[in-house]
């Protein structure tokens, strides 16, 4: 059989890794001159930046693809468990390290925030529940499948959905939790991982915790941009082939089956076409012709981000691979994200790879991919946004670390929700597609397949399961078991 692949992204790679390791012909069309889509990589002068996903977490699924493939994955991937996951700060000058063990985290919680660290376990033990009674069955597989629902597993679980939050905000379940506000905003921050609003968002999503704290949180060897090369020599290995600047004109139906792509002047005939494009740029770009989803397609965006990478000719002792500064107002930065618009105290993220990969920065220098959550783009005056940001961040580095580091900024780039959508199609810039916001927000996303066009699948973050590297990876999975079931 021979599979055409829209798009080189991680879900686009690994379908092609499971395709092809199944004995298929596989080939991936992809627009840009590189594979990896979000999870690439750059340079700026002497600095090594990874452009997007800074995370990496649920390892077992980059594992599972070489053990589809036969390959024994230490012979080409390595990576290491964080010990602190995350290093917390706020403005009073309170800091924070959520280490990894949640023994360390509860002991780090109970002397740092004076309260009783065994809120850190019954925490974690219940996003553990909440993973195990949902996380396998909806995130592993279709939810527009029949026969998912008449598994007995399901129904077991869905007999338990009174006990998941699901009609209940992350806040309000967080509130529950923890009785010290700095701990109820350090969890509400997961709801940041799929472009949510923990004030809207379900307290189901509080299964997030799980896989940084109980499963654990990882750093890969070179940077997160290893897994993108580490998977396209795998797929390269099994036999894939490549066509970079090819950008996909459309996906020829006929019979209401899907048998051809249109790459520039050529036609390119498949048995089954896997796109790993947005998927609502795949219906209006690739499928002129047919009918569209629409209300599924116009779903409410999630949010977008604003990054600047920075080339810092200093070294930060206090600070680690991940770290957070948080707002004074968390809710009132939701809001107005939600609003399309953007705090002038946002919470910063700082991401530090140097800290482990010595070569991403000169001697006694860092690289800083500093990033704050912002609203899709909306039409707003994103010159102006980014200047007036730029010196928020600023401020709020110099509050919360007692250090100007403007006059320690080597090199700078600029990553906005404009050229996020440029340079990987992901609709108005959102990140994740489809926010959460909504507690159907899981059923509303569009399937990993088309009920209307045969031979027509979808993976990547704008479809189920959802946005990052596991979900992607998973939504490969799905396909392949949706093809060969």
């Amino acid at each position: 059989m021979k599979i055409g692949i829209i798009g080189a992204g991680i879900g686009g790679l690994a379908s092609a890794i499971r395709m092809a390791s199944k004995g298929h012909e596989v080939e991936v069309f992809e627009a840009n001159s590189y594979p990896g889509g979000k999870l690439s990589q750059f340079k700026l002068g002497n600095y090594r930046f990874d452009a997007g996903p800074s995370l990496f977490t649920q390892a077992q699924y980059v594992e599972d693809l070489f053990e589809v493939a036969g390959v024994k994955i230490d012979d080409h991937f390595q990576y290491k468990k964080l010990e602190v996951v995350c290093h917390y700060f706020w403005e009073d000058q309170t800091r924070l390290k959520a280490f990894s063990d949640s023994n360390l985290f509860a002991e780090e919680v109970s002397k740092v925030l004076g309260v009783n660290g065994q809120q850190i376990h019954q925490a974690l033990d219940e996003s553990k529940r909440k993973y195990e009674v949902t996380g396998k069955i909806f995130l592993e597989n279709s939810l527009h499948k029949l026969n998912t629902w008449t598994n007995f597993e399901v129904i077991k679980a869905l007999f338990k959905i009174p006990g998941l939050d699901l009609f209940r905000s992350m806040h309000k379940t967080n509130k529950q939790l923890f009785d010290h506000p700095k701990l109820v905003q350090l969890f509400n921050r997961f709801a940041t991982y799929n472009g949510s609003n923990p004030y809207k968002a379900p307290g189901l999503l509080n299964i997030i915790p799980y896989f940084e704290h109980k499963v654990g949180a990882f750093f890969p060897k070179g940077g997160m941009h290893s897994i993108t090369n580490t998977l396209y020599q795998l797929a390269i290995s099994k036999g894939v082939t490549f066509h970079f600047d090819a950008k996909v004109n459309e996906i020829l139906v006929k019979n209401k089956t899907a048998h051809a792509l249109s790459v520039g002047s050529q036609t390119h005939h498949c048995d089954k076409v896997i796109c790993n494009m947005d998927v609502f740029h795949a219906y209006r770009q690739l499928l002129p012709k047919e009918k569209h989803p629409h209300k599924t397609l116009n779903q409410p965006k999630s949010t977008s981000a604003l990054i600047f990478y920075w080339g810092i000719k200093k070294q930060f002792k206090e600070l680690g691979l991940h770290n957070i500064l948080f707002s004074e107002n968390y809710r009132e930065e939701f809001d107005l994200l939600d609003s399309g618009k953007i705090s002038d105290d946002p919470t910063v993220y700082i991401n530090i790879t140097s800290k482990h990969e010595k070569g991403d920065a000169p001697a006694d220098c860092e690289n800083w991919f500093t990033m704050i959550n912002v609203p899709f783009n909306s039409g707003q005056n994103w010159e102006e946004l980014i200047k007036k940001s730029r010196q928020n961040i600023l401020n709020k580095i110099k509050r919360t670390i007692g250090v100007s580091i403007e006059p320690l900024i080597q090199e700078e780039d600029i990553l906005d929700p404009i050229k996020i959508e440029s340079r990987t199609s992901s609709h108005l810039g959102a990140l994740y597609g489809t926010s959460s916001n909504n507690r159907m927000a899981a059923f509303l996303r569009h399937p990993n397949f088309s009920n209307k066009i045969k031979g027509l699948y979808f993976c990547g973050g704008s479809v189920h399961p959802g946005g990052g590297i596991p979900l992607c990876l998973l939504s490969a999975k799905i396909i392949d078991e949706l093809i060969h079931s």
